[in-house]
């Protein structure tokens, strides 16, 4: 039961960003009642990654299409008015434009995505150890969460959408937030730098 439960949310995510309804750096639409502008995403075949393509999408540094295969240690990278949906493994994200990033694998599952550049929505899946975010300004811990990053140079937005999540500050790790929601209200910016106490901020 809790295994379909995790599937549907992930599957509902992806769905809502596929339809539109997240937009901006707001989270607060992502988890409004959608199933009736769309149906769910089912099972992509298997040696596929991507739901749904716009625009100028690479992977591994190839141009991107609707068979080609992500895995939990590729590059990922959007031109201009560009997205992809797609899955690797128990995860979904959604890419948006001008955004670049990198994952890390431990096995078959992704360990670390670094994110480069720009905003991604991220669902993961269970697993049984912690995985990580990476942005210029901040390390995101998290275990089966649904999260929303925009990341810049001197700031990060990061809105956890559900689930928990431990946000440091990589000026000073010891700067950090335990998060723990199931309705996205508590987005932060980690800061490039600030005051010790000023690094993490609503």
């Amino acid at each position: 039961m809790k295994k379909m439960d995790d599937d549907n949310r992930r599957a509902f995510l992806v769905t809502a960003l596929g339809l539109g309804l997240f937009t901006g750096i707001n989270a607060a639409g992502i988890l409004q009642p959608a199933y009736a502008l769309g149906s769910l995403p089912g099972r992509l075949p298997g040696g596929q990654s991507i739901y749904k393509l716009s625009g100028q999408v690479s992977v591994d540094g190839q141009p991107a299409n609707m068979k080609t295969f992500i895995g939990p240690d590729s590059k990922v990278q959007t031109g201009e008015n560009s997205e992809v949906i797609f899955a690797v493994g128990t995860d979904a994200f959604v890419l948006r434009s001008n955004s670049e990033i990198e994952f890390s694998a431990n096995g078959l599952l992704i360990q670390t995505m670094r994110i480069i550049s720009g905003a991604i929505l991220s669902v993961f899946g269970k697993r049984e150890s912690t995985h990580q975010i990476v942005t210029a300004t901040a390390t995101i811990g998290i275990r089966g969460t649904g999260l929303y990053v925009d990341a810049q140079a001197d700031k990060t937005y990061a809105c956890t959408c559900y689930g928990h999540t431990k946000i440091s500050a990589n000026a000073n790790p010891g700067v950090s937030r335990d998060i723990v929601t199931t309705r996205h209200e508590s987005p932060v910016y980690i800061l490039s730098s600030a005051s010790q106490q000023k690094l993490i901020v609503p």
